[in-house]
């Protein structure tokens, strides 16, 4: 009897276990656990061959790459945030701000200094418009609302200098690693970026209700909110957040300057690493490893924020204890890939790719990427987690396109896009906790108003990749 059909059942206790619990981790550790079991079923077989895959994970040189980016990146915030760069940047726009229409142009231009992960961005721009909350007049759901399409459907599309980006690379090369496609992971991404329809949907929404889009009232449909924001938020934002609080210095250059370095960098350390390989322009930053590039491009970025905050006058421990406690919040993230290398390793040695391939062929090709895009939208939605939906539908994502001869770009950004609606929309996503704290919203009453207009996005986005997959 073929038992290939037992390469499904980690996904099947993994995706139940998340939504029940509410939580990713511990819903891909079980289903972890059981795959490892079924590998080597004794008594502490399982447990031995779970070690095995996740130390095999996390001692492969790419992805000890992609770890030490990710802890260096938020290390480097931890920085930005003490040294008041993200405080002096707030005060500094708000003083200069005197209509709706300036405050929603800066939200939208600011997001070319502050595209470095969805939080780092709210704690930047959001005070900026509490600050500012008379002068928007548009009702702070609205407001919250316009926020965040500027943040993850927005950061997803960026390929350089973003939290997202080693990640997203590590999910699609574990998932094509595992079809056996010889790709590159970075490319593909690339490749898929146009095809996340359900941010370019959103990106649109948040520019109409910005700029076409007449509010109704200038306050929250919370009566208990009414009258609240408009006396005091001018006065009590620095409290918001930590990243604002007023005992840190005001200094705007700590932001800008090490954001400027990391994204020139980047481009630099890009062109060179391929021109070696190539010469010419296009050539250099096709041939280039991009990741190898990025991570220099942050470690040399982190030396020189360190020495110019030295130069400041800030102590050495406090700028070292910055960087050690901005890097662990990214703890959570890591245990999360090491865990989804794990599961998808375990699945694929008992032929979750074989499986796919042969029982996937009875579905029809031109419903495959829009069932794909809803599936990943509904588990994005109860986890409240666009990594852990990628982490978990990526290989069956691509699994699939193999089998069905879809491809690959447009299913990657089919999943990508399923993730992000889970960010958006779900009342459990980080995003939704971030805004509604910092703009002192009622976290059910703000995901309830924005969950029609996800909708509608989701149902847009559907039927563009039923349209799409005809044409490809």
């Amino acid at each position: 009897m073929d038992s290939k059909w037992l390469s499904i059942v980690p996904f099947l206790i993994a995706i139940p276990i998340a939504m029940k619990t509410k939580q990713v981790l511990p819903g891909l550790f079980a289903g972890l656990l059981v795959g490892s079991y079924l590998l080597k079923p004794t008594l502490t077989g399982g447990l031995e061959e779970m070690i095995g895959y996740l130390v095999s994970g996390l001692i492969d040189p790419g992805n000890i790459r992609i770890l030490l980016f990710l802890y260096a990146f938020s290390g480097l915030i931890g920085m930005i945030k003490i040294s008041g760069g993200i405080r002096g940047f707030v005060e500094e726009a708000s003083t200069r701000i005197h209509t709706k229409r300036e405050a929603l142009i800066l939200t939208y231009l600011s997001t070319l200094g502050t595209f470095a992960a969805p939080s780092f961005r709210f704690v930047t721009i959001a005070p900026i418009m509490r600050a500012l909350l008379k002068k928007v007049k548009m009702s702070t759901q609205e407001l919250g609302f316009v926020i965040e399409t500027t943040a993850t459907p927005v950061i997803v599309l960026i390929p350089i200098a973003t939290a997202f980006v080693g990640y997203m690379t590590s999910i699609v090369d574990l998932a094509v690693k595992n079809e056996h496609i010889h790709a590159d992971p970075y490319r593909l991404f690339i490749q898929s970026i146009p095809f996340n329809f359900f941010s370019f949907v959103m990106i649109l929404v948040g520019i109409y209700l910005s700029f076409f889009h007449r509010s109704k009232s200038t306050e929250d449909t919370d009566p208990t909110m009414i009258g609240k924001e408009s006396e005091s938020d001018e006065d009590d934002w620095h409290s918001c957040d930590p990243a604002v609080g007023k005992d840190l210095p005001s200094k705007p250059w700590n932001l800008l300057i090490p954001l400027a370095l990391i994204v020139s960098l980047t481009l630099v350390f890009t062109w060179w690493d391929g021109y070696q390989k190539e010469k010419g322009v296009l050539g250099a930053f096709i041939k280039a490893d991009v990741m190898m590039a990025m991570l220099a491009a942050l470690l040399l970025t982190s030396i020189l924020a360190f020495v110019w905050l030295r130069i400041q006058k800030m102590k050495t421990a406090e700028l070292l204890n910055s960087f050690i406690i901005g890097g662990n919040e990214m703890m959570s993230v890591i245990v999360l890939l090491a865990v989804v290398w794990g599961l998808s390793s375990v699945t694929e040695k008992l032929g979750f790719t074989e499986f796919i391939t042969e029982h996937a062929g009875w579905i029809p090709p031109s419903v495959v990427v829009p069932i794909l895009f809803l599936f990943g939208g509904a588990i994005s939605y109860f986890i409240g987690s666009a990594w852990g939906t990628w982490g978990i539908l990526m290989p069956l994502g691509v699994s699939m396109s193999y089998a069905a001869h879809i491809s690959l770009p447009l299913v990657i950004g089919a999943v990508f896009a399923s993730g992000t609606f889970g960010a958006f929309a779900s009342p459990l996503s980080d995003d939704t906790n971030t805004i509604a704290r910092i703009l002192n919203l009622s976290v059910m009453k703000y995901a309830r108003y924005k969950l029609k207009p996800a909708l509608i996005a989701a149902g847009i986005t559907a039927l563009l990749y039923g349209v799409t997959v005809l044409f490809m």
